[in-house]
Order: structure tokens, then sequence, then C-alpha cells
């Protein structure tokens, strides 16, 4: 998670070392204060979740005026398991006296900087969150889980320690914003001097350096890359500024609305795709990225449209969009003052050099099993490739006390990173904390049948 407001809970408080949660959540992202906003009601559920950042902030640097997120409101913290739910997006908009203008505004996407007011305004009403508490480690403690924490200032120092135990533990921890191999280490060489090479994850606070870096290029295929082209381009093109777009898709892709592919984020399909081998799984998750990666329709449509008005006149647009095309080195060229990167076509094979003052890698993020987890051993399952194994029911240990949220697209596909299965996933994990079904489990959504239905006989 990334700074935000200042946290409402004092850094120095203490746990109480003898106190057993039902559950300890590490990590409060989206899926995590879900899971938070889900469990408060529920009496037989004691809970507590941690977090290193001293408030909720969600994609800061990609907050730009008028982006939407790209699944209707309903798609909320809670809405999908109760929708009665006093977290509810409706209710946040009601309170906020916010409830009408949404109404006329006939949308169902709301803004993104909406979502996040809407995400800390849930935040504010949960006492059971603990920010600035970097999570160390988790261990086995006798029956119960030891989850060990450093207590952090404002400045990001330890000021102590806390233990916190548990009868289950919940990763939310979420995924880390990842930079291609050539990209990743012409950032690292990079002095501070150089001009700039930054993930999406940062583009907002470095917006005026790209802006006056002369060019940019812009790496990445999917919505961040998009956005970011569009809210560089005309400011760009005003300044003489030249900004470049290369992605390794063959095209341009629009994000997949269709409902009946929309059905795929279902309990039905994910049982297809945990049924099929390890390989298979793998193959499929890279064709299937256009289903939540690829870019709105709307926006690419826009794009064209600035680029038709600013290219009026014959006027020369300062930009090059290239496909099928991949970044397979780059160097700082330190007396120029600029960035080489080597660019390889996919269907030609052919290379070539091209140059520029700075560089924007929207290409995502990673997830990983995260380091807090090795006191724990051969208790986590992983599969062959070293990532986290997770079972059905969102376990990675026999035990079936450690739960994941949005750790499981190799073993789950594309429901896991999206935001309206979040609700669903956290109903299970919290009937198997439970052991009862505290919110209704939908467990067939779809109209088809994915693979062959059982003989008739």
């Amino acid at each position: 998670m990334s700074t935000a407001a200042p946290s409402t809970v004092p850094a120095t408080s203490h746990a109480d070392d003898a106190r057993i949660h039902d559950l300890v959540g590490i990590g409060i992202g989206p899926f995590g204060l879900g899971m938070a906003a889900l469990s408060e009601p529920l009496e037989d559920v004691d809970a507590i979740f941690l977090d290193q950042a001293p408030g909720f902030s969600w994609h800061p640097g990609m907050m730009l005026d008028g982006a939407t997120i790209q699944v209707p409101f309903l798609a909320d913290l809670v809405t999908m398991a109760d929708p009665t739910s006093r977290f509810s997006f409706l209710q946040f908009l009601k309170e906020t006296g916010r409830l009408y203008p949404f109404y006329i505004r006939e949308s169902f996407y709301p803004l993104r900087s909406e979502y996040d007011r809407y995400c800390r305004w849930v935040a504010e009403q949960l006492d059971t969150l603990r920010w600035r508490r970097r999570v160390r480690s988790v261990q086995e403690e006798g029956e119960h889980l030891l989850v060990v924490a450093d207590v952090l200032d404002a400045e990001g120092e330890i000021v102590g320690t806390e233990e916190h135990r548990g009868r289950h533990v919940v990763l939310g921890v979420g995924t880390r914003p990842a930079l291609p191999p050539a990209l990743a280490e012409l950032a690292e060489a990079a002095d501070q001097s150089a001009p700039p090479v930054i993930h999406s994850s940062q583009y907002l606070p470095a917006r005026e350096q790209l802006l006056d870096a002369g060019s940019v290029t812009i790496v990445g295929s999917g919505q961040s890359a998009a956005e970011i082209y569009r809210d560089l381009l005309e400011d760009a093109a005003a300044r003489g500024t030249r900004v470049d777009w290369v992605t390794r898709s063959p095209r341009f892709f629009p994000m997949e609305y269709t409902k009946l592919t929309l059905e795929m984020t279902s309990p039905e399909y994910t049982d297809l795709f945990r049924s099929l081998s390890e390989e298979r799984r793998e193959s499929l998750g890279r064709e299937q990225r256009t289903l939540y990666k690829g870019i709105s329709g709307d926006l690419i449509d826009d794009i064209h449209e600035l680029l038709y008005r600013l290219s009026q006149g014959g006027a020369e647009v300062p930009t090059t969009l290239l496909t099928d095309t991949a970044v397979t080195a780059a160097r700082h060229d330190a007396e120029a003052g600029e960035h080489v990167l080597t660019l390889e076509h996919g269907e030609l094979g052919t290379r070539r050099e091209h140059r520029t003052r700075a560089v924007v890698g929207a290409t995502g993020y990673r997830s990983s099993a995260p380091a807090l987890l090795a006191p724990l051993g051969g208790r986590i399952r992983r599969d062959s490739r070293g990532r986290l194994d997770v079972s059905r029911d969102y376990t990675i240990d026999d035990q079936q006390r450690i739960h994941v949220l949005n750790a499981e697209e190799h073993t789950h596909g594309v429901t896991a990173p999206d935001l309206g299965f979040g609700a669903w996933r956290a109903s299970v994990v919290l009937d198997a904390i439970t052991g009862r079904e505290p919110y209704p489990i939908e467990r067939r959504i779809a109209f088809q049948t994915f693979g062959l239905p059982a003989d008739d006989a």
C-alpha cells in the first residue's frame, strides 16, 4: 500500500499478547478492506487487520482527472456479498450527498478518485484496522499463528514491535509494480541526474518532469499505458515534446466486455481453470489478459480522435505508435543525456535503436510469495515454479488456516484480480473461518456450461 492520509490509530499502540483473534489480516488494499468491512458486523469473528502504510490509498500515481474504474459500482467492497451493508458505494454516495448526481450521470462506472474516496470512507469507520504495522513474519505457535509486526512512526522508522495471535491469517498484500528486465536494469543504473525511468504507478508526481524532458516513451499495452499516453499527448504537443508508445501486443486490444465472456469471472469457470494442468493454466493466463488488461474501447476511440484533431491542417503530431514491438535491451547514453532502447519487431524479427529522454513502464504488477511466510517452511504449499499453490477455497496450507486474496491468478484465473469477485472470495474465506455461511455464496452464476456436462445416463 502507498502512503496516504494520517492514521487514526496511534503508531505506539500495543497488542494484547494474550488475545487470540479469529482472523489476522495482513494488507489493507481493496480486497483486505472488503474483508474487514464484511467481517465487522459478524459477532463470531474477532478480527484485526495490519498494513505498513499510514492510511488507505489506491494507486495514487494514476489518479488522473476523469479516469474511471473498469467495473460497475456494484463491484464495491461489499455489495456482491451483502447488498444491505452500510459500507456499500451507494451508502457512501448518500452520506456524501452525491447519490442523485450519480443517478443523473447515468454511468455504472465510478471515477477512480471517487472509488478511492469511498474506500477511505469505509476505512475511517472500521476500528479493526491498524496502520503503520509492517509485518515481519508469520510463525506457528501451537494451534495458533503468531504474526510479528514492526510499529512504524510517521517517518517510517521502527518504534516498537507487536505480536498478534490468530486462528486464521488472511494475506491481502497485493502485487508490486513490475518493470521488464531491460527497463529495471536501466532504472537501477540511472543516477538522479539522468532522465527519469519510472513505473506507471509513479506517473502523476513525475508528469511535469516528463513533459519537460523533450521526449517520452511509454512501454506497455494496457489501460494504464493508454491513459498516460492520452494524458501526455496534448500538453506534450503544445510544448514540442515527443511522446511515443511501444507495446509487445500485436494490436491495441480493447477490453472484452461482452456478457457471455464476462461469465468467465464465475465460480464455474474457476472450477474448469483449476482442473487444467499447470502448463495449460499458464498458457491460458497469457491468452486471457485482454479480459482484464486491455484498454477500454472508449479510450481507444478518444486517442484516435485526439490524434485526428492534432493533425488537422496537415500538422505533424510528434508521436509514433508501435505494436508487436518488444524492448529487448536498454542503456543510458550519458553524453547525449538520452536512454537508448533496443526494439525488436515480433513478426519481422528486425531490430533498431530508439532514443528517448524519459521512459514510463506501464508494464503491470507482479505477485510473489511474501518473505514473511518463510518461518512456516514446508507448511506452505508451492507449485513447480515456487509460487503459492492456492486451493479452491483460497488456502495455501493443509490445515486451511492461511488464506490469500488476489494471489491466485495462476491457480484460479481471471477472477483473482477482479474487483467484482472480491466480495465472493471474502464470503468463502469467512465461511471457512466461522464454520457457517454468513453471506450466501452463489455457486452458480453463469448461463453457459464450461467443459462438458455429465452424460445424460
